[in-house]
């Protein structure tokens, strides 16, 4: 039988920080279980017992150089404090980010169960993260948006301004003016965007009393087997499950024959609050929209002048536009600093346009 050669020191530390990173996700899953009920309990819990099986393959590999226990990745240790002090919604998006990019696929030491188990993982994972964006997908959504909004919009505004060379006065009246008007605009909009969004669900809901139905209309005619048609069955079929149905009705008790084997209704529209509630969504967009919008012109209220005061602005806007920008990205299950990045460029970008469409107009007008 042959001797197995002992690991290499590349090897050897590769394996625990394998070993450290499994550890510390397990006790992660753990931890989002622990802030959980239900279903999603029971999934959070098996991931963190398939997480200390992987654990397990790192220790049985290194055996007795496993050595003391380390810390793991920079990125896993956020994750922990994430699940300590934050909600599930982040630190799932980051879980689903972190095991899209398994190191074990391309890593010929770890085995081909585990890989899968990873890949795997990532599915599991993203399904959790999608139920969290569903359950802030209204407020949060127009609040996030909201903000980089405001930023990007007035921050625009008063270098275009600047540009076209008025001093920090007409710059300061001018991005109070945009914050308002914006603000109000994006309320307005949020709140139609989802009210409408509202009606359209409610009027694709069937009529409640439609299930009374079946026991009294023509049996010949079978226009019951419309509904089922225009419920996206086949002909065929549709005829089968009307005839189905009111055969079940003719063989019911009298009291029970309207209940027998009804229509199925389609699902139910999602109530207005599971959206956020159009309301909600038109404050939060107004109130995020402010306060992006009032960044910038932060050192115009203290009487900066206006190159000074658009650095400053310029500054401040980069800071937030890379915070909404990472939120962004971690809540649509992408890399955070990559969105945040993206983020900074394009409300940059906006600046510098308007900036440069202000001196010309600024010239054409001198």
């Amino acid at each position: 039988m042959p001797v197995q050669k002992p690991p290499t020191r590349a090897q050897i530390n590769t394996w625990r920080r394998y070993l450290a990173n499994e550890r510390a996700e397990a006790a992660v899953y753990r931890e989002l279980a622990r802030k959980r009920e239900g279903a999603e309990r029971e999934i959070l819990l098996e991931l963190a017992e398939a997480e200390s099986r992987h654990e397990q393959y790192w220790r049985d590999k290194l055996g007795d150089y496993v050595g003391m226990p380390r810390q793991p990745d920079l990125n896993t240790r956020v994750m922990g404090f994430m699940a300590k002090h934050f909600g599930s919604v982040f630190t799932l998006a980051l879980m689903q980010t972190a095991e899209s990019r398994s190191p074990y696929i391309d890593d010929k030491d770890a085995s081909p169960q585990i890989a899968a188990d990873e890949r795997m993982h990532a599915e599991v994972v993203r399904a959790l993260a999608a139920r969290g964006r569903e359950r802030i997908s209204g407020g949060f959504r127009a609040a996030i948006f909201g903000a980089n909004d405001g930023l990007v919009s007035n921050v625009a505004l008063v270098l275009g301004v600047l540009g076209s060379g008025l001093g920090s006065t007409a710059i300061l009246l001018t991005g109070i003016s945009g914050l308002l008007a914006g603000a109000l605009s994006m309320a307005a909009g949020e709140y139609v965007s989802v009210k409408s969004q509202s009606e359209l669900l409610e009027a694709s809901t069937p009529d409640a009393a439609a299930h009374t139905l079946p026991g009294q209309v023509d049996v010949n005619a079978n226009e019951l087997a419309l509904v089922y048609r225009a419920r996206g069955m086949s002909a065929e079929d549709a005829a089968d499950k009307a005839a189905d149905t009111f055969a079940r009705i003719s063989t019911a008790p009298r009291h029970d024959a309207r209940d027998a084997h009804a229509p199925a209704p389609a699902p139910a529209a999602p109530d207005e609050q599971s959206h956020g509630g159009a309301w909600v969504a038109a404050l939060s967009s107004f109130v995020c929209f402010s306060l992006g919008a009032f960044i910038p012109l932060i050192p115009f209220l203290f009487g900066a002048p206006a190159a000074v005061g658009a650095i400053i602005a310029l500054v401040l806007v980069s800071v937030a536009l890379l915070i909404t920008g990472g939120i962004t990205g971690l809540l649509s299950g992408k890399p955070p600093a990559a969105r945040a990045l993206r983020q900074l460029l394009i409300g940059l970008g906006a600046a510098g346009v308007t900036y440069v469409l202000g001196l010309l107009f600024g010239a054409l007008l001198g």
